[in-house]
């Protein structure tokens, strides 16, 4: 007799395309992307970037990190929506190949484990400071409270994001409204830096390599949406308010207390309330660094390995390991790790569309199996020159002294990908056919059952 294999938790299409008619509505998926725009860490960095610059500069950096992210996340997110696909099966056909997949795959979920890692950090050590007790023990907490949400997938993702995205930002209004009543607000915009001035180009990197990661992750979102305007109005929303709005009030408190600590004045003026609202909205943000990265582990172990890990256990691993990271202290490398993000992220984005939507090769196969709803029956192996484009890419981001690194490796990558696509020097070498697990994942299933508030 034959006995059917139970998971933790859901799949969640880690290996096939989400089927049309398991699209989300706009509102679920505008507070999915709203959420996003608001956490501690953001008020964080404005501060950090008060405390070097005068409003006016840090509006500038702001606009500059803004814009690169929005375009970068656009054009990925319209890539997603269109195909149904995760970044990490889409740079299957666009870009890198199956094995090159598997590279991305890695990187990216090593990314998002570390962010993971930092704004638990964040969480625990402002939680710990207020109300005492160690800073590890709150990690823990926030930690293993994602983990069990994230196992079950993006849907009751979605209703978490109902219930906490207006909570968070409600209680935050009121209390940096609170904070700031105090003070002349035409004071603080005039008022100059406090601190060591922060070069533009720093400034700039810092907000857009910072957050490049979730600019590239786009798709594991934009996959549920129906209509390529919700795509653009959705992620336009996000980064006016995570950029103008909190990042801007940031520099404000930054301006005010002449320090990058701005936690407390956050937490201070709400009591238990307030930290339980924080730590709700903190882990709206870390359940989709968690979930993004749970995808990319499944490619990576699909394509390296043969063997198809089921999602749900691939969160709990990665739930542990983030949380154990956290608590450990990744917070110390918080600016190196920007630092790092800023450079070598952005090629990837650079060339999944410039081959998406200027070269447009590749994606061939995409193209004749999206109606069916299927993956094509094969993918290239290898393109190499994609890979020789990557590190040049992050070559020049790193090491050309010049403008702001981000912009620079993605625009590198972007261009070489393109010019050398349309003169057809970018070749793809191998064929590789779908796995009989893969091809297993990707056939019509019983429908799910929506929770109720869902769709």
């Amino acid at each position: 007799m034959a006995t059917t294999k139970k998971n933790v938790g859901s799949d969640d299409y880690a290996l096939s395309r989400v089927p049309r008619d398991k699209r989300l509505g706009f509102w679920t998926m505008l507070l999915q992307w709203l959420a996003q725009s608001g956490s501690i860490s953001q008020f964080t960095l404005g501060a950090t970037i008060g405390v070097g610059m005068t409003f006016g500069d840090a509006f500038l950096a702001f606009t500059l990190g803004a814009v690169i992210l929005e375009v970068v996340i656009f054009l990925i997110g319209m890539a997603g929506m269109r195909e149904g696909l995760a970044t990490p099966l889409l740079t299957r056909w666009v870009g890198f190949g199956r094995n090159g997949s598997a590279l991305v795959s890695f990187i990216i979920a090593v990314s998002l484990v570390g962010w993971f890692g930092v704004q638990n950090t964040i969480f625990g050590n402002s939680v710990s400071s207020l109300i005492g007790g160690p800073s590890w023990l709150w990690c823990v907490v926030a930690g293993l409270a994602i983990t069990v949400l994230v196992i079950f997938g993006f849907r009751y993702m979605a209703i978490f994001a109902k219930i906490v995205t207006p909570l968070f930002f409600a209680m935050v209004a009121w209390s940096v409204i609170d904070a700031l009543s105090e003070h002349s607000i035409g004071d603080l915009i005039s008022s100059p830096p406090p601190g060591e001035t922060i070069p533009l180009a720093v400034a700039a990197t810092a907000i857009a390599g910072g957050y490049m990661t979730g600019a590239i992750v786009a798709p594991e979102m934009t996959r549920y949406n129906k209509k390529g305007s919700h795509v653009f109005l959705q992620t336009a929303s996000s980064m006016i308010l995570s950029e103008y709005i909190v990042g801007l009030t940031g520099v404000l408190l930054g301006h005010m207390v002449k320090s990058n600590e701005v936690s407390q004045i956050v937490l201070s003026t709400s009591g238990v309330f307030g930290v339980l609202v924080v730590l709700m909205s903190t882990a709206k943000i870390n359940d989709w660094n968690l979930y993004g990265s749970s995808l990319g582990v499944v490619n990576f172990f699909q394509v390296v390995f043969k063997k198809r890990l089921h999602r749900g256990a691939v969160t709990i691993a990665l739930g542990v390991a983030g949380t154990a990271l956290s608590a450990v202290g990744i917070m110390t490398h918080f600016t190196e790790f920007l630092s790092v993000l800023g450079v070598a992220i952005p090629p990837i984005g650079g060339i999944v569309v410039a081959e998406y939507w200027v070269v447009r090769k590749m994606r061939k196969p995409l193209d004749e199996t999206r109606e069916a709803g299927t993956l094509p029956a094969t993918s290239p192996t290898w393109v190499p020159l994609s890979l020789v484009i990557w590190a040049a890419a992050f070559c020049v981001g790193k090491f050309y002294n010049g403008g702001i690194p981000a912009l620079n490796s993605l625009a590198t990558a972007f261009i070489l990908y393109s010019v050398l696509g349309l003169l057809g020097w970018i070749r793809t070498y191998g064929t590789t056919t779908l796995t009989d697990d893969e091809a297993e994942a990707v056939r019509p299933s019983a429908p799910e059952r929506t929770p109720v508030g869902a769709a």
